[in-house]
């Protein structure tokens, strides 16, 4: 009897000490996601800066697919307006929060193409203090003529252009803007000179358009319809690499003649610095879903605005290098300030 109790006293110590093991080693298992305290995102809203002002172009388009994002994740995307210096102020402020994907920028080819170019003392970098998430959706312009001028087609321009070298003037939103670095990259790729008047926003540029103080702008699609269609204004052809669904009976600007001349305002997604890859390819899918659902084009499209074919953070990193190489030639070339 002695003996078996000694056995059975021998085997509870080893089990008890083989639990002890067991658990210190399902512990070291465990606690680093307990120490990390991550719950699947998005577990609380998430706040989405857009560095432009409310009802502008960019906060509608926004909204309209964080709207729908929301609804993808089952969690409240909450649009915080951060405008100021051309969106740089907004995208600087996002440069600089933490990387967990709670913090985000939807923000335009303005802050991380074509600012970096004309403002070098900017807050961030694009390349360093950014992880690029998501390319959501594209502008293109189109290319808008006071009607007393006797052309009807880009190659007419052109030619009156060339024949009347300096008189032809084109308005634009400010200097630096998109209107102007897409009239300056057309003029350049036409070898025809035009002289810049530069406006403080698109209303009073396209009355003076109408009644032939100035002569071309490249203007929104949404906003330039209603006047060609009252006859104020006539449109020549659109910048995108596609015909717009807005305006499908005119043509291009590569089909016009200047073949490989494109430029939009793409819209995309971006998060701070050091954000981990599985988060931002969770992100990415999220919002390339968003804008292939029927309500969402139609919304936008409402705006003028496409949605972006679904793209890798990857491929969106690399087409906002070429745009911002390409913008970079354009503003050097034509000695573009903001002055």
């Amino acid at each position: 009897m002695p003996a078996r109790s000694a056995i059975s006293s021998s085997r509870r110590q080893w089990i008890q000490a083989a639990a002890v093991l067991a658990g210190g080693l399902l512990a070291q298992v465990s606690l680093p996601a307990q120490a990390q305290g991550e719950a699947p995102w998005p577990s609380r809203p998430v706040r989405v800066i857009v560095p432009f002002p409310p009802s502008g172009a960019t906060d509608l388009v926004a909204r309209v697919i964080a709207q729908r994002v929301s609804q993808e994740l089952g969690q409240q995307l909450i649009i915080d307006n951060r405008p100021g210096a051309g969106g740089t102020i907004g995208a600087g402020e996002a440069s600089k929060a933490a990387p967990d994907g709670y913090t985000l920028l939807f923000t335009t080819s303005s802050t991380h193409a074509i600012s970096p170019h004309l403002m070098p003392k900017l807050s961030y970098k694009v390349d360093k203090d950014f992880t690029p998430i998501a390319h959501t959706a594209d502008a293109a312009s189109m290319l808008l003529v006071t009607p007393s001028l006797p052309v009807r087609t880009v190659q007419e321009l052109i030619a009156y252009a060339k024949a009347n070298p300096g008189q032809l003037n084109y308005a634009s939103s400010g200097n630096g803007t998109i209107v102007h670095l897409n009239t300056a990259a057309f003029a350049a790729q036409a070898g025809i000179r035009l002289t810049h008047v530069p406006y403080k926003g698109t209303a009073q540029s396209i009355t003076d358009l109408a009644a032939g103080q100035v002569h071309l702008l490249f203007d929104s699609i949404p906003t330039g319809m209603p006047h060609v269609a009252s006859g104020r204004l006539r449109a020549l052809a659109v910048t995108g690499e596609q015909r717009s669904a807005l305006a499908p009976n005119l043509p291009t600007l590569a089909e016009s003649g200047l073949p490989g001349y494109s430029s939009v305002t793409w819209f995309g997604v971006y998060g701070p610095a050091g954000m981990k890859p599985e988060l931002v390819e969770r992100i990415n899918q999220a919002f390339n879903q968003a804008v292939q659902n029927p309500d969402v084009i139609a919304n936008l499209a409402k705006q003028g605005v496409e949605p972006a074919k679904a793209q890798t953070p990857k491929e969106f990193a690399a087409m906002v290098k070429a745009d911002s190489a390409r913008w970079a030639k354009v503003i050097k070339d034509n000695h573009i300030t903001l002055e």
